[in-house]
């Protein structure tokens, strides 16, 4: 039987917009077997690119830690992602871990798929509750141009079958929309995945890093979106399932599922926002658009006790005022963000 590991002392805690702390994506490593251009384009990201070495990272220890005093200040959903966080050696042994932690009530990943078939009744039986899987396209060369990898779709659809075999559902499957090079797949996802039991969901094109090239013309907004889906399949809203939900829920008129829409750009979110994240590195980040973070590795390897780190984590919370895409929209966004395949997404 797991041990279960007990909740710090601490209390929930909010910034200087008022949002709480609730949820946290971990970044396991900056590694990927994808070079997505949209998140690490290979002319950037090519064979003289220096990864993280293996010492850089976080522990599996150091990261549990981390998490444990973390939901003492309110974290009560933990997203494991990358890079590609399937690349990581040993990740059920995170999994175990993490899932003893009592106080969380969600333990999730989100993966590319293309591993996914070998490691998901791995992933399921240490203690994962649900993923999130990439996909942007069923077309192959859309799919090839996209990822900008030789690597078959089937691939992932088979990851995607694993994984609902393995009893990893509701699954989720993210689709980022850029004008021009995949928006025309938007349909075919639709009808690939309406009445699989599985939630499809189209996220806008954002920038995301500084290497991506993008520019607000190639973003389908989530109106365009949402109105082509609906000339062809009936939609109606659903309530949000729990506060700070970034996705606007739909559901087929007729039962056949639900979808999902992801509007950071037209339709910014900050104000519900109550994500942190931490890099393979170890650095807190309280925005995926955050520019800086908070270094945690170097407290907790010269031997920081819980008391101090939670200072450090709170304060770090308290402190916060990020609202990066309410200012795009206005106009007044920042440069020097992270790379998302620091933070994930």
């Amino acid at each position: 039987m797991t041990e279960v590991i007990p909740m710090p002392a601490a209390g929930p805690v909010h910034d200087r917009l008022q949002r709480a702390l609730r949820d946290l994506r971990i970044s396991v490593t900056d590694r990927c077997n994808f070079r997505c251009t949209y998140c690490m384009p290979r002319e950037v990201f090519g064979r003289d690119w220096q990864f993280l070495p293996r010492a850089d990272l976080l522990s599996f220890e150091e990261t549990t830690r981390l998490v444990r005093l973390l939901t003492g200040l309110g974290v009560s959903k933990v997203r494991i992602t990358g890079g590609e966080p399937l690349l990581r050696r040993d990740l059920p042994d995170l999994i175990a871990q993490l899932a003893a932690i009592d106080a969380l009530d969600d333990l999730t990943l989100t993966t590319n798929g293309a591993l996914l078939a070998r490691h998901a009744e791995a992933l399921k039986a240490a203690g994962l509750n649900r993923l999130t899987v990439s996909l942007d396209a069923l077309d192959e060369t859309v799919f090839q141009r996209m990822s900008d990898v030789k690597l078959p779709v089937a691939r992932v659809l088979e990851g995607i079958e694993a994984a609902a075999a393995a009893g990893l559902a509701p699954i989720k499957i993210n689709m980022v929309v850029r004008r021009g090079v995949n928006d025309h797949e938007i349909l075919p996802m639709v009808r690939r995945f309406r009445g699989s039991g599985h939630i499809l969901r189209f996220i806008e094109y954002m920038d995301v890093g500084e290497t991506n090239g993008w520019c607000l013309d190639e973003v389908v907004t989530a109106g365009e979106i949402l109105a082509l889906i609906e000339a062809e399949h009936p939609l109606e809203p659903l309530a949000a399932q729990y506060g700070g939900e970034v996705a606007r829920r739909y559901r087929f008129a007729d039962g056949g599922g639900e979808i999902g829409i992801i509007s950071s750009v037209t339709q910014p979110f900050c104000g519900g926002c109550t994500r942190a994240r931490i890099a393979a590195d170890g650095r807190l980040y309280t925005c995926l658009f955050a520019s800086d973070g908070l270094d945690l590795r170097e407290p907790l390897r010269s031997g920081a006790g819980d008391d101090a780190l939670l200072a450090l984590l709170g304060g770090r919370w308290r402190s916060r005022d990020d609202r990066y895409s309410e200012l795009r929209a206005a106009g007044g966004a920042s440069t020097g963000k992270v790379e998302m395949s620091r933070v994930g997404g």
